[in-house]
């Protein structure tokens, strides 16, 4: 179910007649990670609009208050409720998403349902083959107990550092570690982990659909959580497509690479790429 806020920001969205760009946010964030992306659209002419996934809460408090609300949601159940959030858009949209908001916009483009999609740092789907060490050590906090895939998980300041803010300096780790840092639901992570196994998982893409629409791929290059083998594997897969396919590496860029203190240059990228090919 749509909840009413999101509602309110498709009608204006509507209203605007301008081109919307859905950003999706991914484990252990809300849409407010999002918040000075969609003022930087909103300035290029875009219809910026930052639905969360369903039942978030809408301030970072609220939610680590309640974190029982986050528990039990999978992939599918999430690219579902984007589905229908797009399906009430006038216009077909940009869809920019991080971590696992990155393998939802994917998803999503698969469908068809996007102009023009960004993928940052993107959780893998069903093909991608690398397991880096790293990657394994930030989802341990959740793949560690099977029990976890029921429950929502929180990070400790110390698994945040490793798996998000291993590229800034310890004081900024911790602002955003306060800012922005939520209990994030186990089962999309057991499902990743075990989608090369299962060919019945919802952690899938549609990588030829002829109508997938230009894709960005951008890697953050010292990302613990998503590596870069993880982000080159994507890219490869998503290149059979008859697309536009592009790769974009950041150097020396964690996990945190949309939240910190150089989201701008992120930002801009995956801004430059929207205006080459979706309206305004």
């Amino acid at each position: 179910m749509i909840p009413q806020h999101t509602l309110d920001d498709i009608t204006e969205v509507n209203a605007s007649g301008l081109t919307p760009v859905v950003f999706i946010h991914g484990l252990w964030l809300l849409p407010n990670s999002w918040d000075r992306w969609a003022e930087v659209f909103r300035g290029a002419g875009y219809a910026p609009i930052t639905p969360g996934w369903p039942d978030d809460p809408e301030t970072v408090e609220e939610a680590n208050a309640h974190p029982e609300v986050f528990a039990g949601k999978t992939v599918g159940q999430v690219a579902d409720h984007y589905d229908e959030v797009i399906g009430k858009l006038d216009k077909q949209p940009a869809v920019v998403g991080h971590s696992f908001g990155g393998l939802l916009a994917q998803i999503l483009a698969g469908r068809g349902l996007a102009n023009a999609t960004v993928a940052i740092d993107a959780a893998p789907f069903r093909g991608v083959l690398p397991l880096p060490i790293s990657a394994l050590r930030s989802a341990s906090p959740v793949l560690s107990n099977p029990a976890n895939r029921h429950r929502a998980i929180p990070l400790t300041f110390d698994q945040f550092r490793y798996g998000f803010a291993n590229a800034v300096t310890e004081e900024e780790a911790h602002q955003l570690y306060e800012e922005y840092a939520v209990p994030a639901p186990g089962a999309p992570l057991f499902q990743a982990a075990t989608a090369n196994l299962n060919p019945w998982t919802e952690v899938k893409v549609d990588t030829e659909n002829p109508y997938r629409g230009p894709l960005l791929v951008v890697s953050g290059a010292r990302d613990h959580t998503v590596p870069p083998a993880v982000s080159q594997a994507t890219f490869k897969l998503q290149e059979k497509n008859t697309g536009v396919t592009e790769f974009a590496d950041m150097p020396n860029r964690g996990h945190s690479l949309t939240i910190d203190s150089g989201w701008l240059e992120v930002c801009n990228t995956s801004l430059a790429f929207v205006q080459r090919f979706s309206e305004r």
